[in-house]
């Protein structure tokens, strides 16, 4: 199947002693990924990710894996629906998100 739109969650526990290992698997998936958001919540030790991610389900699935196998990081994912149009996102009303700039 061909690659679809989608999203990664991402929370570290202890961000000092796992996020470098997270920033290294998220390098060696860099082609994949569209969009990083990445938010430090040192109130809690922690640190939440976001990514936005054009991929089929085999490579969503090695990225998920690898990131899930790191003690303290918990990995949450989607991928748009494969009857989407152009692999845009679907709306609540059912609706597919706007094209982008200069696609019809």
């Amino acid at each position: 199947m061909g690659k679809r739109l989608g999203f990664v969650g991402i929370i570290i526990e202890n961000r000092k002693e796992s996020a470098s290992k997270v920033n290294t698997i998220l390098s060696e998936f860099g082609d994949i990924i569209v969009a990083r958001v990445g938010l430090p919540y040192k109130e809690k030790n922690c640190c939440v990710i976001t990514l936005i991610v054009d991929a089929g389900t085999d490579e969503l699935g090695a990225l998920t894996g690898k990131l899930g196998k790191i003690e303290g990081v918990s990995v949450k994912s989607a991928l748009s629906k494969p009857d989407c149009p152009s692999g845009r996102p679907i709306l609540p009303a059912g609706r597919p998100a706007l094209p982008a700039d200069g696609e019809k």
